[in-house]
Order: structure tokens, then sequence, then C-alpha cells
């Protein structure tokens, strides 16, 4: 009996759509929902009621969140940004373990002092372990492995973006305050306090340059140490009603402080004498100078040029990854409609067809404005991943646009009526500045060749 050998074939996979269907996004959206109370009782924030009617955020306990797709887009996005600005001041990215061991914040004092809201935990052999808030010990173990680190190698500007842990005692609005958040975490280590502290103010300006690249009104503002510790502290604040932060300002910009620093009920401004005003924020940054306060626990030492071995001087520096998310949604948007930094959305564009069975429709609008994502995804590739077209051709395109709007799309695209005109004509609206523009092909490209994606 003679072998034959049969030739299997694959079937070609289905061509993939480029151009991202609405109704195929897992985004379970409620965008009728009132202002209701939270899941715990908790009066919700605008954040946390847009996020959770926009399915951004699903909640999956007390202070935890299922981050759904178009957050994690929102979330990548930022953090490409931040990894921008960390390169800017010689960053080097790192990932440390999330389980640190308790001997290290025995030995800083922090085991104790953090109190309950560490979360600690022991492993099957007994050994004692906390999820990390912070990193500062870690880090300096780590530098301090290495033993025979030379002064040319400093300023060491290691730093990660990670899962952060914090048994909050009552964790509300949403990722405002959670007990598992995203933060990006700075380390530095310099050869004295003078180096130490230029690159603690070039640290400050990278943050405040983020920050300003968002679009994002902030106020540094002098902080407390805290259970981190250090000689100095800044806080960056974005001014919103429902801050858990009390700050005074000087109007003229010479003086801004967190009240937790000052010593009693100051009114004035100790620089200009003007009357200080008050406000609440939500901190988005928190920068600390160290000093040798962890490299002396842990002998991390660098060697001189005359090879004698010195304390690193050192400085850490966070900043929120999801509160950013959450603050930048809570202080640009309005009360029913999510308004994005436009560099982080997490679509940049939504298309709008005409209904079904519309004249518009039977003109071929449709297609027209495929053909419009077609020649921009060429022209313009770097937005092709990030347009949607809203394909619930059974509603108006009123209702759509109305959803489009809650959702916060920078731009949205209609073939509407005009579309019937020969050349035909979309309406174009930008969403930020709540400009309407009627544009053809070539001038819909054009307007969105401006648009900047990280």
């Amino acid at each position: 009996m003679g072998s034959a050998v049969r030739q299997w074939r694959c079937p070609a996979p289905p061509r993939a759509r480029r151009l991202l269907l609405l109704s195929r996004l897992f985004q379970p959206r409620n965008l009728q929902a009132g202002g209701e109370p939270s899941a715990d009782g908790e009066p919700a924030c605008r954040s946390q009621r847009l996020m959770l009617q926009a399915g951004l955020i699903h909640p999956s306990g007390p202070g935890c969140f299922h981050y759904l797709p178009a957050a994690v887009r929102a979330m990548e996005k930022l953090v490409k940004v931040v990894d921008e600005g960390m390169r800017e001041v010689a960053g080097q990215k790192l990932s440390m373990p999330s389980l640190s061991p308790a001997e290290l914040w025995h030995a800083s004092g922090r085991w104790e002092r953090m109190g309950p809201e560490l979360f600690r935990l022991r492993d099957r052999h007994g050994k004692s372990y906390c999820l990390g808030p912070t990193h500062e010990e870690a880090v300096t173990a780590l530098v301090a492995a290495q033993s025979s680190l030379p002064h040319k190698q400093l300023p060491l500007r290691l730093y990660q973006v990670s899962r952060k842990f914090r048994d909050e005692p009552k964790p509300r609005f949403g990722l405002l305050r959670s007990r598992e958040f995203y933060m990006k975490d700075m380390y530095t280590f310099d050869v004295s306090e003078e180096a130490a502290r230029s690159t603690y103010s070039e640290v400050c300006g990278a943050y405040g340059s983020l920050l300003h690249r968002l679009g994002l009104p902030f106020v540094q503002v002098q902080a407390a140490t805290g259970s981190i510790g250090g000689s100095m502290s800044h806080e960056f604040q974005l001014p919103a009603d429902v801050g858990e932060d009390r700050l005074v300002l000087c109007p003229e910009g010479h003086f801004a402080a967190n009240v937790e620093t000052l010593n009693g009920e100051q009114t004035s401004c100790p620089t200009c004498g003007g009357k200080l005003t008050q406000t609440r924020g939500i901190e988005v940054g928190h920068t600390f100078y160290l000093g040798t306060k962890y490299s002396s626990v842990s002998n991390a030492v660098f060697y001189s040029p005359e090879n004698k071995p010195l304390l690193a001087e050192m400085g850490c520096y966070g900043l929120g990854i999801t509160r950013i998310l959450a603050a930048s949604i809570e202080v640009l948007s309005t009360e029913d409609s999510i308004r994005w930094p436009s560099l982080i959305a997490p679509y940049q564009l939504c298309f709008i067809p005409p209904k079904r069975g519309s004249r518009e429709e039977e003109e071929e609008g449709a297609a027209l404005l495929e053909r419009v994502y077609d020649d921009m995804a060429e022209a313009l590739p770097h937005l092709a991943g990030d347009s949607v077209l809203d394909d619930r051709t059974q509603l108006t395109i009123g209702k759509r646009l109305k959803d489009a709007n809650k959702l916060g799309y920078p731009f949205v695209v209609i073939a509407g009526k005009r579309v019937c005109e020969d050349p035909p004509v979309f309406e174009v609206w930008n969403q930020n500045s709540g400009e309407v523009l009627f544009l053809n092909k070539e001038g819909v490209i054009e307007l969105l060749s401006k648009v900047q994606v990280p």
C-alpha cells in the first residue's frame, strides 16, 4: 500500500479591518446613568462617575478596579509621555518586585512606622514581606549590592512604572484614592548634596513640563515629608473642589504650600506680604530630597576619585499614573461629558456614518467616510489605530454624536447631510474647543495632521 502525504493547508485568516468598530470594543457603557453613589455607598465624584459610565473602569472590591481596554490605552499613552520626560533627565527604566522583604523595612524603621497601611504577608516558609507602596528600601539595597560603583556612574537616576499597594482605611473617589494603583517612582543617587539638590530641581522641572504638556492646571507646593522622610519635599497639585489637600497660594505666585506644613494660621505671603488664598487640590506628584537617610542604612556607597567610599545622596520622585488619569477627567470634564488631555485620549477620532436607510446612506455616505479614513491612514499612519467607527447605524447621527461627546473623543468626523454634495463635505467636531467645521476630504486630513499621539 503506497504512502500518500496529505497536504494540509491552514485557511487564510480573514483580512483584519483596520478601522475599529465601536460595537466590537469591550467598553460596557452606561451613559444614561445619573450621579448614584459608588458601590461602597460613598458619593461618587465626577471622575469616578464618568469613568464608570464610560466603561473605563469596573469595581472589583473596595479600592480596587478593573482597568478596561479604553482606560489601558489612555494609561499606556500616559506612560509613553512619562517615559519621554524621564529620558530627558537621563532616567533609566527598570522593574522591581512588588514583594519586598520585611528585613529591608525593619532596617529603615518603616515596617513599624507605616502601620496598618502596609499590606503584609508571609510565605509558606514563614518569611515576612510587604506589598510595596514605594521602593526606597528595595532600590537602595539594589544599588548597595553594586560594591564597586564608580563616581563617574553618578548621577544615577533609576525609575519604574508599576503597581503599588496601600491599605487605605477608607478608599474613595475611584482612582483618586484606591488600594491598588499605578505609579512612576524615580530614585536618584548623587555624589554630593549640591549635586543632589541640582537633580531635585531638574526632576521637578521635568514634572512641571510634563503636566504642562498634558494641558493640566497645576501648582507646585511645599509639602511635608511624611513616612518617606527627608529634609525637603514638594507636591504637584491639581486644584479641585474634591481634592483632599488644603493649599494656600500667594496670588502673585511667590509662595504655595500644603497647610500641613504651616505653623499656625498663616494668612500672608512670607515674600510679598500679600493675602494668601485657600483652595483644595488633588496630589498627582510628590518629590523628596532624602540625603543619606536610606543610603546610610543599606551602605549604598560610590567610590570617589581618590577611591574612597562615600554615601550616595538620594532623592525620590513619585508620579501617580492612574491618579493623573482620574484627576485630569475630574478637572477638565463637564458634569456629563469626559474631556481628556488630547495627548492621552484612548482614541483620537470617532467616525460616524449615516443612519441606516437615510438618503445619505443611499448616496454612499458610509463608503465615502471609509475612503476618508483609508486616505488618512495612508497619509497619517500614526492615527490609523487611533480611530473608531460608530457602526450603530440603527441610531440617528445626533444620538451617536451625543454619545461621542460624552466619551470624549477629541475629534468626531460625520457623514451628514452635506456628504451628498459634489465634492462631499464632512462635518468635523473638535470636542475640546467646541468648534464645528465643514470640510472636504483633503481638509479633514489637513486638520488631523496636527493631531499628536505619543
